[in-house]
């Protein structure tokens, strides 16, 4: 018999998927904002491409990260304003505030090491692969260029989410 081609996923899934985990991002954000702040020991390192189209912020301090950045909001972070599209905060990069404003979708990777929570994103619509780079000391906002990613095998894209749950 012959085997039928695998059918072509037209809801689009994965992307919706992608959507709905950034709404966690997002959701993070705004508790952040409020005036209760960051609860505990909470924290996030926040990698974008600096290149994904909507990304802003002072020229200078993009150039030097034409790729991908990340940036820690734990401290000293100002103006946090999560929207519904996009956020933006005014760190200090070399001791100076820089504002930046980043487009949820530009996000490829968010974590939250005091739970050790992480989530990873596609990097856009042509299927490249996010980038994981190394985790910026805490303090001071920091930026950090990433190497590339190795490529990802589609059944690795699976998440279980029993790592997550309360034992």
């Amino acid at each position: 018999m012959a085997q039928e081609p695998p059918a072509q996923d037209q809801m689009h899934y994965e992307a919706m998927a992608q959507e709905a985990l950034r709404g966690v991002v997002k959701a993070a954000l705004k508790r952040a904002a409020s005036p209760e702040g960051l609860p505990g020991a909470h924290h996030f390192y926040v990698t974008f491409k600096t290149d994904a189209p909507g990304v802003s912020g002072p020229v200078d301090l993009l150039s030097k990260y034409p790729d991908e950045m990340t940036i820690v909001l734990q401290h000293q972070y100002w103006d946090l304003a999560p929207g519904e599209t996009f956020f933006s905060v005014t760190l200090k990069f070399g001791g100076q505030p820089k504002r930046v404003s980043v487009p949820y979708a530009a996000v490829t990777r968010f974590y939250d090491p005091s739970v050790q929570f992480l989530l990873q994103f596609e990097a856009g619509a042509d299927g490249a692969q996010p980038t994981a780079g190394p985790k910026p000391a805490e303090g001071e906002a920091a930026a950090v260029d990433a190497p590339p990613a190795e490529p990802v095998d589609p059944a690795e894209k699976v998440v279980s989410l029993d790592q997550f749950r309360k034992k």
